[in-house]
């Protein structure tokens, strides 16, 4: 069996122990609390892993692009959520082919994207279910208001094709609160007006473990919480023990005492820091951490006792896990220093 020092960098490890960890842990908080756990694939973007989170009891998964849940089905995911405003005959007619095969359902968040969506799907035996997506606060796709869900939602049922199946949204971090006000009084509003609302579905990481029995969230789509990063290790959902994901690199140079460079930069690591002040730290190395990046270079700051040395391998902990699986077109699964198995990531770069 190889080990990680047959690899060549920069590489992605996934350790699977970690991530097995991370999944069982947040369907045991899900189970908990009484919510349904619909993990957003974009994290992985692997059907390896989509599959160990239905096995743990997901009710299904979450794709952001038809390109994706295409390559779900493919390998047997039966159950896929497409939160995305999908407009153009070239969309929907493969989301037409895409709902023969699985149970499949979208958001709207306007009157435009729901005419594609009524004109495509007409079967009134096969109804395609349609969430409104509302924006509570994070200032991206979404009615704004409970009167507007509340109209899209008559549209959505008058739809012969369509039926009304809930709210979406993706609050914004740290405001879970007030998405959980606009969501209770949206949903009321439903039920005054005749439609039921079964079915309310949230996203986030770090919220979700901030969420209750008293919520009026029915249904969860973390992303994130499968691998984690130094994001949610700010946000207090892990420590770095429980990241499983790391971009394994190696020291090509060593200019100075305090400033090493690694042979893994921004097509490597991504500049996507989430507001963090740099963008990853070595494990196991404290005192160093990854201050600038070019394209093809990562400048190391090393302060206290860090020490590195031109040749050495090291693990860095990126700030943003989703971002940088989407930068290489494998992964290499370890338990320790071995691997176990490498994976083609095989919903990387699809479209639609």
């Amino acid at each position: 069996m190889r080990s990680i020092d047959d690899l060549d960098t920069p590489a992605i490890l996934i350790d699977v122990d970690r991530a097995e960890a991370n999944i069982a842990r947040a369907q045991a908080h899900a189970d908990r609390h009484g919510l349904k756990l619909r993990p957003h694939i974009k994290t992985h973007k692997l059907p390896y892993w989509a599959k160990k989170q239905v096995a743990a009891g997901a009710v299904g998964i979450t794709c952001q692009k038809i390109g994706e849940a295409e390559v779900m089905a493919d390998a047997g995911l039966t159950d896929i959520f497409l939160p995305y405003n999908i407009l153009g005959r070239a969309k929907l007619e493969r989301l037409k082919a895409l709902h023969g095969r699985v149970t499949l359902s979208v958001t709207s968040d306007s009157v435009e994207t729901l005419g594609g969506l009524a004109a495509t799907f007409t079967d009134p035996g096969h109804r395609l279910l349609v969430l409104v997506e509302c924006d509570t606060g994070m200032g991206r796709c979404g009615v704004q208001s409970a009167s507007e869900a509340v109209a899209l939602a008559r549209e959505i049922d008058k739809a012969k094709g369509l039926a009304f199946g809930g709210l979406m949204t993706y609050p914004a971090a740290g405001r879970a609160a007030e998405a959980e006000t606009w969501l209770a009084d949206a949903r009321q509003a439903l039920v005054a007006s005749g439609l039921a609302c079964e079915r309310i579905s949230s996203g986030g990481t770090p919220d979700m473990w901030r969420s209750g029995e008293d919520s009026v969230v029915t249904e969860y789509r973390p992303g994130t919480y499968i691998y984690l990063d130094r994001y949610q290790v700010a946000k207090g959902v892990g420590s770095l023990d429980d990241c499983a994901l790391t971009v394994l690199s190696t020291v090509v140079s060593h200019p100075t005492p305090t400033r090493a460079i690694l042979d893994a930069g921004s097509k490597a690591l991504s500049s996507d820091t989430l507001g963090l002040a740099d963008f990853g730290e070595l494990l196991g190395v404290p005192g160093a951490t990854v201050t600038g990046l070019s394209e093809e270079h990562g400048n190391i700051t090393l302060s206290g006792d860090a020490r590195l040395r031109i040749g050495e391998r090291v693990r860095v902990v990126p700030d943003h896990c989703c971002v940088v699986t989407n930068l290489f077109d494998e992964v290499h699964l370890i338990a320790g220093e071995r691997v176990l198995e490498t994976l083609p990531v095989v919903a990387r770069g699809r479209m639609g």
